[in-house]
């Protein structure tokens, strides 16, 4: 894998869109500019599913870090790529289950650090750290994960809606193993992605977004190409599906009226 990674910066660039600040926008967020508009409605003249994929993809992360919580007993959560704070962000699910839950916030663009920051400042269980996702050994040695994560206790690494923005040069699948090599027995990792069956639309919405966001954007992937990533994981019920329907409960979301892409994943656990 490349072991180079990007260089951090403290500066919003409101030219070039962002991937964090085009799925705020997605949810009905105020966290976004112009340019990150624009994207999303051009993106929607050719997949069109795609706010709707975008909501369902955010009540998959509620409902997974629930169950995690309360059917687990999983007290740590490490949330790579976690994107804008909304409504029931990863901290607030869990903590609602048991309140000395600890979460760790890990994104790589500065105004999710500054709102991110805001919003758990009253929250001594809770960090935003500014880091690419890549960083294995940044992340993980981060004095804020050292002071809310116990390696020794099982955690849960959720890559929820960001593998899409690796790209395969940069070894996706090497970054799930070397995070699961760092994990406890009895850990989860929480891995989707968008997925396409179809090449015109994993070529398309590929280069789209790779030129809007000026490389910051990996790939759309198949179905398969994602389960390889979790090879050696033990891929939990309902396995991986489209997110949607990963343990669905009372609170439906909406219908995606067009498959053209979805976000396929699900839980898997490290033995």
């Amino acid at each position: 894998m490349s072991q180079e990674v990007r260089p951090q910066s403290g500066t919003v660039d409101v030219s070039v869109p962002s991937v964090a600040r085009m799925y705020d926008y997605y949810l009905g967020g105020k966290d976004n500019y112009a340019v990150d508009r624009e994207a999303c409605e051009e993106l929607n003249k050719v997949v069109p599913s795609t706010q709707v994929l975008a909501v369902n993809n955010r009540r998959f992360l509620r409902r997974v870090v629930r169950w995690l919580a309360q059917e687990q007993g999983i007290r740590q959560f490490i949330d790579h790529g976690s994107g804008l704070p909304t409504q029931d962000n990863v901290h607030q699910v869990a903590q609602r289950v048991a309140p000395e839950s600890r979460v760790v916030y890990v994104d790589n663009d500065p105004i999710v650090l500054a709102h991110g920051r805001a919003l758990l400042e009253e929250n001594r269980n809770t960090a935003v750290i500014q880091a690419d996702m890549r960083d294995t050994d940044g992340i993980l040695g981060h004095p804020e994960v050292a002071r809310l994560i116990d390696f020794d206790q099982p955690v849960a690494a959720l890559f929820v809606s960001v593998l899409h923005c690796i790209p395969d040069e940069d070894d996706p699948a090497g970054l799930i193993r070397r995070v699961a090599e760092r994990l406890a027995p009895g850990s989860f990792l929480v891995v989707c992605q968008l997925v396409s069956e179809d090449a015109a639309t994993r070529d398309f919405v590929t280069e789209f977004m790779r030129v809007s966001t000026q490389g910051q954007w990996g790939r759309v992937r198949t179905a398969a190409e994602l389960g390889s990533f979790l090879e050696g994981l033990e891929i939990l019920e309902p396995g991986l599906v489209e997110v949607s329907t990963w343990k669905p409960d009372a609170d439906i979301g909406p219908k995606q009226l067009t498959m053209e892409w979805i976000e396929y994943g699900g839980v898997a656990r490290k033995r």
